[in-house]
């Protein structure tokens, strides 16, 4: 039998990324003369990549994208975004111990994520935690990305687990649509970049912090997912 794997959406589950995510955005909206985004807003912009949260914000100031100015906003963002890496992103308290515990537990760590797997890589090698994880799928890894679940289910196949045996942790409705499609259990963690509370989009569990998110808490879950 494979290791267990448990799997991590990155923005807004592991890693507190908001701060620089609205600060490219805005750098790219002030660009165009868009008002910038304030930080209570957040929420209602990320979890599908640069790309949607520029597509968001045009939409919230009832601006229309020209053609081709997508893709050099992208850009830009991704320009900025890079440049200041890894800012003031850090691990949201008790991450890294979960980390350490489950790989203790002979548990295989893994990152499926809606943004660049470039970025991903780059950020989690500035925050020294990409080592911890065998693989690091991002939005651009296969021809498919979250809410489709063969980004998950191809993020378990890529560090040879077994997804009878694996979880997904995430903080959003993509996350949790995502692993319900892919009939995966899922720990919605209640801290993250959603709008609306993460109870309402039905997970397997939540949790307030990383210290909940115990062993014995995942292997009780992989026990009642398998009954």
């Amino acid at each position: 039998m494979p290791a267990p794997t448990i799997v991590f959406d990155l923005d807004g589950t592991l890693v507190d990324t908001a701060p620089d995510l609205l600060n490219s955005l805005n750098h790219c909206l002030l660009s165009v003369g868009i008002p910038a985004i304030h930080e209570g807003e957040i929420r209602r912009y990320v979890g599908l990549g640069a790309r949607v949260m520029i597509e968001r914000a045009f939409a919230a100031h009832g601006k229309d994208l020209a053609e081709g100015q997508l893709d050099a906003l992208q850009a830009l963002f991704i320009e900025h975004y890079t440049a200041e890496m890894p800012g003031k992103s850090v691990p949201f308290p008790g991450a890294l111990d979960a980390l350490e515990r489950f790989a203790k537990a002979g548990y295989v760590s893994a990152i499926c994520t809606n943004k660049l797997e470039t970025l991903s890589l780059k950020l989690l090698d500035a925050l020294e935690i990409a080592p911890r994880f065998a693989a690091i799928c991002g939005a651009d890894t296969f021809a498919f990305r979250k809410p489709d679940p063969r980004h998950l289910i191809e993020t378990v196949a890529r560090v040879g687990g077994d997804p009878a045996h694996a979880i997904m942790v995430g903080d959003s409705r993509t996350d949790i649509d995502t692993a319900k499609a892919a009939g995966i259990p899922v720990v919605a963690v209640d801290f993250g970049y959603t709008d609306r509370h993460v109870s309402e989009f039905g997970p397997s569990r939540v949790i307030s912090h990383f210290d909940e998110l115990t062993v014995e808490f995942i292997e009780d879950l992989l026990r009642v997912a398998a009954d």
